[in-house]
Parts: structure tokens; C-alpha cells; sequence
């Protein structure tokens, strides 16, 4: 009798457990830790694919609460069909504080099945739901493209948190000039922005940050994705990413980036509105408009106070003709 009643308090304890447990779950909000990693607990908007934080297509796309070492540490979209990440969004609070570490990658076991670990790990090589290391093999030669992070190492300000950067569920394939080169130096100025202008209440620094990708849709004749690595993992089109924090001022700090996933000549990728990078993002989603962060956030710079209105400037202008109108008849006469 005994043993029955402590089978029957143990299950119900496990009820009682808070969804915290779950690594890929319903939505962001089921998981207080992982809502936190969005401005207001606000996910973005995304038509077609996440609406008010509920994803629209439950099969295909998977919300990922980002568990290494007990601890949550950021939270992204995946695409199973695409196998690469929508977007990973996270909370920078300070430039790293060990050197980048060389860990081995790791993978989301929950896609794989729901009883599995929720801790990302390294479990082998095939995965019908998500990318694999076997995916990236000699994918530069092939390809031309890495591993390229959602959630940069280099905005992990712990150690622990460095290494969970590291999961295939926040990697997309990127062409190598253009990881190496025009976005890993945004990267480097959106670091250093953020350490200067980014602070929570506490006056420590903090920031929410969100970066996704566009899969291509380019296919062949037979409808297979052309732009693909190992005819599984979707080669992306578009990056981009944008922050929004407070400034010690209390003043919204907001800047966004986007760029095509290919060879260019610039050196870097100049900085955009939110509201530029949404008309964007408009473009590749249907039904609706595209929200990255909260209205808090301004969507472009508020026209100055002592910019003149189109009908002053006029009367400005007319009237300094009919001055020098003047002057000049008066010089005649």
C-alpha cells in the first residue's frame, strides 16, 4: 500500500513541476526565464509562421527554450523543414568574459522526440528534424559556406553561455566572406554600441537583441530547393537583426542591420530604422505586418524640432526673393 502511495505522490509532484522542464515548448510565455529574453515578454511578428506568440504551423515550426547547464540562456524559432533557425533572440548584458571557447556542436534532442532530454547535447550525426554536423561537412568547398551563429558567441558574456552558443538550432549555412567578413564586423559595432548605450535599471548594461534569416525559395525543376547544403539544410537568402534598450537617459536606443547571405564588396552593413528593417521583412511574409520588438521601440528617427515645415520653408524662400527684389529696385531707382 505503501509503495502504491508513493508512486501516486510522486506523479503527482511531476504534475505539479513547473513547464520549465519542457525545452521546446507551446509558447515563449510557458517559461518565465525564456519569455524574459524579449522586450516586454512580447515575441516578434511574423505572419505566416508566429502570431501572437502562437506558432501557425505546429509541425513545422518549434519554439526552443535554449536549456545548457540547468540554466535558460536564449530562445529561438526553428524551421524542421528548412532545418535552420527563423530567429534567436536574447538579452546582451556585457562582451564576453573568457576567450571564445571550441566546444563540440550540439543538437536540440526535443525535435527529435518530446521524451527526450530538454538539455541541448551532443547525441550523433542523423536528424530528420534538424540539421546535423554530417550536414556541414565539407561545406565550404561544396557550398561555400559555415557555420554561421543567430546569437553571436561574441555577445555571450559567460562562459557557460558562450558554449551554448554552439547548438545547430542557432546556425544557419553562410556564405564565408560574408560571415567572415560584412556581418561579423557589424557584429563587432553592434557590440560596442551596446556596451556603451544599452542599461537596465540597475544602470548595468543589457540590451534585447533578435537576428533571423530568410530561407530561400529558389528550387529546381523537380521543386527541390536549389540553394540548399546536402539537399537538406536550407542556404538562407537574407540576414538581419536589430537591438532595442534604454540608454542611461531613459531614451529608447534602437538600430537594425540586414544583408544578402553572399559575396559583396562592403566592408560592413550600414545601420537601418526598425521600421526600414520591417518593411523588409514585409516582403516575405503575407497576411500581415511584420513587428520585431514592442511599439516602445521607435521605428525611425523623430523629426527634429527645429525642422521647418515644407510651407515655411516656402515662405521663407519668397520671402527672401522679395527682398533681394527690392533691394535690387531700390538700388535702380
Amino acid at each position: 500500500m505503501m509503495g502504491v502511495l508513493n508512486h501516486l505522490s510522486t506523479l503527482l509532484l511531476l504534475s505539479l513541476l513547473p513547464p520549465a522542464l519542457s525545452h521546446v515548448v507551446e509558447k515563449f510565455s510557458d517559461v518565465p526565464q525564456c519569455k524574459n529574453f524579449f522586450l516586454n515578454g512580447t515575441t516578434p511578428n511574423l505572419p505566416g509562421i508566429l502570431v501572437g506568440g502562437t506558432v501557425q504551423d505546429q509541425k513545422r515550426y518549434k519554439l526552443i527554450c535554449q536549456l545548457f547547464n540547468n540554466i535558460y540562456r536564449f530562445a529561438t524559432l526553428y524551421d524542421t523543414t528548412n532545418r535552420i533557425p527563423v530567429f534567436s533572440a536574447y538579452t546582451f548584458t556585457g562582451p564576453p568574459t573568457d576567450p571564445r571557447p571550441n566546444p563540440t556542436w550540439m543538437i536540440e534532442p526535443q525535435l527529435n522526440g518530446v521524451n527526450n532530454s530538454p538539455e541541448m547535447k551532443n547525441m550523433g550525426e542523423h536528424y530528420q528534424h534538424q540539421a546535423g554536423n554530417y550536414d556541414y561537412s565539407n561545406s565550404i568547398p561544396i557550398k561555400g559556406v559555415n557555420k554561421g551563429h543567430l546569437f553571436p558567441c561574441s555577445h555571450a558574456h559567460d562562459l557557460d553561455t558562450q558554449k551554448s552558443t554552439f547548438t545547430l538550432t542557432n546556425i544557419v549555412p553562410q556564405v564565408v566572406s560574408f560571415n567572415n567578413g560584412r556581418w561579423k564586423k557589424m557584429e563587432e559595432n553592434v557590440r560596442e554600441k551596446l556596451m556603451t548605450d544599452c542599461f537596465s535599471n540597475n544602470r548595468k548594461i543589457k540590451a534585447y537583441v533578435v537576428t533571423g534569416a530568410v530561407p530561400s525559395k529558389n528550387k529546381t525543376l523537380n521543386n527541390t530547393l536549389k540553394n540548399a547544403l546536402n539537399n537538406r539544410v536550407n542556404i538562407p537568402d537574407l540576414m538581419w537583426t536589430a537591438y532595442c534598450c534604454l540608454n542611461k537617459m531613459k531614451k529608447w536606443k534602437v538600430e537594425a542591420h540586414w544583408g544578402w547571405n553572399k559575396k559583396g564588396k562592403r566592408k560592413t552593413l550600414k545601420p537601418e530604422t526598425l521600421g526600414e528593417l520591417e518593411k523588409e521583412l514585409n516582403q516575405f511574409h503575407q497576411g500581415g505586418r511584420v513587428q520585431v520588438f514592442p511599439k516602445d521601440c521607435p521605428r525611425g528617427p523623430k523629426p527634429s524640432t527645429n525642422q521647418l515645415s515644407w510651407k515655411n520653408s516656402l515662405e521663407r524662400i519668397s520671402s527672401t526673393v522679395r527682398n533681394l527684389s527690392n533691394s535690387m529696385m531700390n538700388r535702380i531707382g
